[in-house]
């Protein structure tokens, strides 16, 4: 069974809401519409205080390289623009719109019909991906338009679309898989199509055999796109590690998938691009997990982007007793809520609810030298010194040790028997290394 090499951890999978299909969340009365919910620079707002937008309208523009457009996601009166603290905990400019009715702008095609040919040239099809606000809906939100963009000099061979879904708890990408897999394979043949691809690899974890034998069963409908099964290892989704298991290629130290031929997006985004590029569909909603094991209906909800997390969690049955911890995202990457009002994103993946008892960390203890987070580190680093290194500031050394190669997976974090704090001190050691090599570059 293919997998990547180094490293690696088993937690336990807790798919609660795997076999819960996608309900429609009802629209909020009131969307907080963040400027800064993809990597890069923050969108630029283009509409104003009192200003009526209809669903789909653009309403902030993605004016630097890596940046992204930002849609409303309902039709409304624009409130006002101002701080609202976001899922990282910090405040973020949202656009603030309360909802009048879902007047939708006329050019978008909201029919179920499956539109397979497209006639645009790849040129066109980077170009309505980025119109559209189109990002990585894996976790990283990447512009989509970007990737796409293979450099001068580059050469891409291979599309390879992230199905693994390895973080635990986490059912949103396998039941778009489910239920969305022939929209999703029309986005992957226009991402084949703008990348001038002949071959494109779909990587699933072999934990949704139902999805694996449905989309294998579709694919073989579409020249040069194939399925892979593959173990179940965490991360098995990690852009690096998901290249090495498929193709057996190493993406290089600092650099980026298309070092080797390669460009990856996760099955979300394909189905995304699907909707912008054949239905002038802006990402305006996204399927969001709700699940813990204590709370009443797990679930898989298409959600408009702003909407409060209150909304889910109220729609999943409420907040259970002794609920000690709100999760956005899946339990190894993801970061403690401390607002529940706080808006769905396009990287909201999942929100997770823990009961008291399964949240305390295990009691900090000495460092025993038990090498537990090296043999687990995907990439090869020493988990153990990089913290080290970081704690005393000493990031100098921290970016000679290569901490910038750190995927944050927590794989490290989840095996020491210590409790050592090792993924705390290395985000911490990369912000500061990134903060260097930015003024570096500067200079």
């Amino acid at each position: 069974m293919k997998t990547f090499k180094i490293g690696g951890v088993h937690p336990p999978e807790n798919k609660l809401s795997k076999d819960a299909a996608i309900e429609v969340l009802d629209i909020p009365k009131t969307v907080y519409i963040p400027l800064s919910q993809h990597l890069g620079v923050p969108a630029v707002p283009v509409v104003k205080k009192g200003d009526t937008v209809k669903t789909g309208q653009l309403i902030a523009k993605g004016e630097a390289f890596i940046s992204a457009n930002i849609h409303s996601s309902v039709s409304g009166k624009v409130a006002k623009i101002d701080d609202v603290i976001d899922t990282s905990g910090y405040r973020k400019t949202c656009i603030i719109v309360e909802t009048e009715g879902d007047e939708w702008e006329p050019d978008i095609d909201r029919s179920p019909d499956l539109k397979e040919d497209c006639s645009l040239t790849p040129e066109e099809i980077i170009k309505k991906v980025q119109e559209k606000g189109i990002v990585g809906l894996g976790g990283a939100t990447f512009p989509s338009h970007v990737k796409l963009m293979v450099p001068k000099g580059k050469k891409a061979d291979i599309l390879i679309i992230n199905g693994v879904e390895c973080e635990p708890c986490l059912t949103a990408d396998h039941r778009l898989m489910l239920e969305k897999a022939k929209e999703m394979l029309v986005g992957i043949s226009i991402q084949m199509k703008a990348l001038g691809v002949e071959k494109a690899i779909i990587g699933i974890e072999n934990n949704k055999p139902d999805a694996i034998k449905h989309i294998s069963e579709l694919a073989s409908g579409y020249k040069g796109i194939s399925v892979e099964s593959l173990k179940v290892k965490y991360p098995q989704g990690g852009e690096k590690q998901l290249i090495k298991a498929l193709i057996n290629r190493e993406v290089p130290s600092g650099k980026l998938p298309i070092e080797v031929g390669a460009v990856v997006h996760n099955v979300g985004t394909s189905l995304a691009v699907y909707e912008a590029v054949q239905k002038n569909k802006p990402l305006i909603e996204r399927v969001v997990t709700v699940s813990g094991s204590k709370i009443d209906k797990p679930s898989n909800f298409l959600v408009r982007i702003g909407t409060p997390v209150s909304a889910l969690l109220e729609a999943s049955g409420g907040i259970p007793e002794n609920t000690g911890k709100v999760v956005n995202g899946g339990p190894m990457m993801g970061k403690a809520l401390n607002n529940l009002d706080a808006p769905v994103a396009k990287g909201t993946s999942g929100i997770l609810l823990f009961p008291e008892r399964e949240v305390p960390r295990k009691p900090m203890l000495n460092c025993i030298r038990c090498a537990k987070c090296i043999s687990v580190c995907c990439m090869g680093l020493e988990p153990y010194l990089l913290a080290i290194l970081a704690d005393k500031e000493r990031f100098e050394e921290c970016e000679n040790e290569k901490i910038m190669d750190c995927i944050e997976c927590g794989s490290c974090l989840y095996i020491c028997p210590s409790g050592r704090p090792l993924l705390d001190n290395i985000r911490v050691g990369k912000n500061k290394v990134g903060q260097l090599m930015r003024s570096r570059a500067s200079n």
